[in-house]
């Protein structure tokens, strides 16, 4: 369980998160395993959706794609960068 701590004067107190995961570090640092490849196209819907805070429409006018892919490249990525960070893995693109 890990305490947080408000900032300021106002309001209550954060309650406590349980983290129920924590990372092991690795003596060669992952670099055995096989590397999470992530894709361009998801780099780019990530960076558009999460990082520029668009639309899901917006990205995919831009991206030259519908919706849907833009919510499928999103959610592809997010999952192998959670999968490289978890499992201490490297993280290549490819394009």
């Amino acid at each position: 369980m890990r305490c947080r701590r408000r900032h300021g004067q106002r309001g209550r107190s954060p309650k406590p998160i349980h983290i129920r995961w924590t990372p092991r570090p690795e003596v060669d640092g992952g670099l055995s395993v096989e590397p999470v490849i992530v894709e361009l196209a998801e780099v780019e819907a990530l960076r558009l959706v999460d990082m520029d805070g668009l639309s899901q429409e917006e990205a995919g006018d831009l991206l030259g794609v519908s919706r849907g892919t833009v919510w499928r490249l999103v959610q592809s990525g997010r999952g192998k960068l959670i999968q490289a960070l978890v499992e201490n893995r490297r993280i290549l693109l490819e394009g």
